[in-house]
């Protein structure tokens, strides 16, 4: 999975240096910030429906087939709710923004974005992660490739001609993906009565990942809805750094996630103890990532342009972020295995909500400046709370069972014959 998602790695990062060119930085804001918006919605487009087939496939792998069917059923369904949410919101939060960039983005995430996940869902289920992490290549490799076109071709894009592009990038990566599911694992099969059952279980996952975007992305909406495009620019560069560089960790909890639900059947001490070998080796990574970050900040403006000159301290403050999500990761992962996931959701929904405020307060008053603040405080609270409320529920649980093994009855020495 590492291996596949380095390769990703490389491929993004050209795909990043050769938008950036092809934008620039202003048109890479207003990209930025519709990006933003859909990124917070789009994650109940598909209904949680990846997760929930994680979670219910990977013990029993012969529900495969009515399950497949249910992610694309709940994004068929979802997803046309989202594109019209999105376009209503985009009116009063990006109104500087062509309302064609958003239907396009729209369309390419909430629909075909969703179907390339939920397929990379199920070779993850099955636990080829080879396949996963080829569908992630594949989409970054398509982006990559139509980016250079159109820096060959027009030299300089707006951001309404790469959505259009993207769009249908997008739609060919599902299609190949929905062809490689169907041939290996076979044909999904329908139920409207699974649907009604996994909902509420599919909207807490995806609630708990909105609420990640939101405190992920909402700053780079509000410097979209204050006309701060060149300032979105400039931090977004930085903040995909990040991303794109911790892809290694996210690459490593991916793989491991069926093992969470596995060992979560036994319940959260042993998703916890699996949680702490986890970050015994993913710490080490990402503080060696945050390092690399730090010390190659410099590069920025000389790869993608002096435009993007200021994201070089950009990220000097944002790369400790990688440490910081080491940990509320493997907390989080161990809560949403044992089937704690409500309260992974109710302490991202409070840092989210908390984020949204700091970044309304901060932002007009010190642009992307605020915005970074904000990300390492709320990072920073995340990876405390989440180890904080994963300890208190593994204890409590850990002395239910004290208490009763203490209770059961003890056999008396004839009592068998």
């Amino acid at each position: 999975m590492m291996a596949g998602q380095g390769t990703s790695v490389v491929v993004q990062t050209f795909y990043f240096i050769v938008l950036a060119r092809l934008l620039g930085a202003t048109q890479y804001g207003i990209l930025a910030g519709a990006t933003a918006l859909i990124a917070v919605a789009s994650q109940y487009s598909s209904l949680g429906s990846g997760f929930v087939v994680l979670r219910h496939v990977s013990p029993d792998l012969s529900k495969f087939r009515l399950y497949w069917g249910y992610v694309l059923t709940s994004t068929l369904l979802a997803g046309t709710v989202i594109v019209v949410v999105v376009m209503v919101a985009s009116h009063w939060l990006l109104r500087s923004v062509n309302p064609v960039t958003i239907l396009c983005l729209a369309l390419g995430d909430s629909f075909f974005g969703q179907i390339t996940n939920g397929a990379g869902r199920v070779f993850q289920t099955f636990e080829r992660m080879h396949f996963t992490a080829l569908i992630s290549l594949l989409t970054n490799t398509l982006r990559l490739c139509i980016a250079v076109v159109l820096l060959m071709v027009l030299h300089h894009a707006t951001a309404t001609n790469w959505a259009v592009a993207l769009m249908s990038v997008s739609f060919v990566a599902a299609l190949i993906a929905l062809v490689a599911v169907t041939r290996v694992f076979g044909t999904p099969r329908f139920s409207l009565s699974l649907l009604r059952r996994h909902t509420s279980e599919g909207i807490l996952f995806s609630s708990t990942i909105s609420t990640s975007a939101v405190y992920n992305e909402s700053d780079k909406v509000l410097l979209g809805h204050y006309g701060m495009n060149a300032a979105n620019g400039i931090y977004t560069m930085a903040y995909r750094a990040i991303d794109t560089t911790f892809m290694a960790i996210r690459s490593i909890h991916s793989a491991a996630f069926p093992r969470f639900c596995r060992e979560g059947a036994a319940g959260i001490v042993q998703t916890r103890r699996f949680a702490r070998r986890m970050l015994g080796k993913t710490f080490w990574i990402s503080v060696a990532i945050s390092l690399v970050l730090f010390v190659t900040a410099p590069l920025i403006p000389i790869v993608v342009g002096e435009g993007f000159a200021a994201s070089v301290t950009a990220l000097r403050w944002l790369c400790v972020i990688p440490v910081l999500r080491s940990f509320h990761l493997s907390a989080g992962d161990a809560l949403a295995g044992a089937g704690y996931q409500r309260f992974r959701f109710m302490y991202e929904l409070s840092a989210a909500l908390g984020n949204l405020g700091i970044n309304i307060w901060l932002i007009p008053r010190y642009s992307w400046r605020g915005a970074a603040l904000s990300s390492l405080a709320t990072d920073g609270a995340l990876a405390l709370v989440s180890w904080l409320t994963l300890n208190a529920i593994a204890e409590r649980a850990a002395e239910r069972h004290s208490v009763t093994s203490l209770a059961s009855p003890i056999a008396s020495p004839g009592a068998g014959s």
